[in-house]
């Protein structure tokens, strides 16, 4: 079979995308090893973003490594390796975007205290991964149907349907994407738990918004590529989410229009992949808030503040219960025993309302709360 591209052509892609996921490749495999030595969770959504990023980084090296020493027998593959190389990095892009999605929920939940996030959990983590199946199914039933013995037309029409159905998907959830990622630039609260977390909101309003307008894009141009291509004639520009596997059989096609196709292929495929990796790189976790730019030291004395507890967000599950919490403060007494700071925190249950000049005027800040033998103020 002859090669795809011309060799100065290919010879200059092949090198740069095989360097390129390379680097990721060693990126990634430092982060894991970064988390077990912060002494991380071995198994969350950031050890689960990176695995799924290492897996996808590791086929594509492989495959431009395999075009690099032998195009024509990377176009030549069994059913199997050729989806393994060709199909699968996709359906791992497509599983990072909606585990991208069920996290972006999650922040929205916990930074509202929304005691409904364990109602929904569930239902929204089954749902998105559904989808995911939906999605692997769908490209993997067709790349084996279209190498066994089908007609040129049932081909064309089994690449048409696959197509559609992994463009539609990947459109949805990106745009599902740029909803959640909306909400969070516009709620304070999910900036302050994205950097308890050792992120910041801006970071995630960034991420989210690029590869969801990426992934849009290349989608919205694949529909439009496969309504005007003419039947049973290949076209360099159509590459669907299958990426190489689509135009392996082009010969007659000209440099410039690989180049482009090499474009499409590092802004829809490698930089939203290390997009999330340095969204979800390992992070030593700041326990001072200070250093994190979340409190600020001349604001406050030398004494310890509630809100200075830079542990106050370990617990996810304890956030919703904030929200129970707040239906409390009606409930308490107006009796005063001793006085204390603002902010000191109150180890017991039982809470009381103290005036501030029951007791005559107070040396320093007024008094507000006390509790047992201390004070909340």
């Amino acid at each position: 079979m002859k090669a795809a591209i011309p060799w100065a052509v290919e010879l200059g892609l092949t090198v740069l995308y095989t360097v390129l996921c390379s680097a990721l490749f060693l990126t990634i495999y430092v982060q894991l090893w970064l988390l077990l030595h912060y002494k991380q969770k071995r198994f969350g959504y950031q050890s689960l973003f990176l695995y799924l990023c290492l897996l996808w980084a590791s086929f594509r090296t492989v495959l431009f490594s395999f075009y690099l020493k032998n195009c024509a027998q990377s176009n030549d593959l069994q059913p199997f390796p050729s989806w393994l190389l060709y199909c699968c990095p996709v359906c791992l892009q497509f599983s990072t975007l909606c585990l991208l999605n069920v996290y972006f929920s999650q922040v929205i939940f916990k930074a509202r205290c929304s005691p409904e996030f364990n109602k929904y959990k569930t239902p929204l983590r089954l749902g998105f991964l559904f989808t995911c199946l939906l999605f692997l199914v769908v490209n993997l039933c067709c790349i084996l149907i279209t190498y066994g013995s089908v007609s040129a037309d049932q081909q064309g029409w089994i690449t048409m349907t696959r197509t559609i159905v992994s463009d539609c998907l990947f459109a949805a959830c990106s745009l599902t994407l740029a909803k959640n990622t909306y909400k969070i630039a516009n709620l304070s609260p999910a900036y302050v738990y994205l950097e308890s977390k050792g992120t910041s909101g801006h970071q995630a309003v960034v991420t989210g918004s690029v590869i969801s307008l990426l992934y849009i894009l290349r989608a919205c141009y694949n529909l439009v590529v496969i309504s005007i291509s003419p039947e049973n004639k290949p076209s360099p520009f159509s590459y669907g989410w299958n990426g190489v596997s689509d135009h392996a059989v082009t010969e007659d096609v000209i440099g410039l229009e690989y180049l482009l196709f090499g474009i499409i292929i590092l802004l829809c495929e490698l930089l939203p992949m290390g997009l999330m990796v340095y969204f979800f790189r390992a992070k030593r976790l700041s326990q001072n808030l200070e250093a994190a730019g979340m409190v600020n030291s001349h604001s406050f004395g030398s004494r310890a503040y509630f809100f200075d507890n830079p542990r106050r967000y370990d617990s996810d599950d304890d956030l919703p219960r904030l929200a129970s919490a707040r239906g409390e403060r009606g409930s308490l007494s107006s009796t005063p025993k001793t006085s204390a700071w603002y902010g000191a925190i109150c180890p017991s249950n039982g809470c009381a309302l103290s005036p501030p000049l029951l007791n005559g005027p107070p040396s320093g800040t007024p008094i507000l709360f006390t509790c047992g033998a201390q004070t909340l103020a």
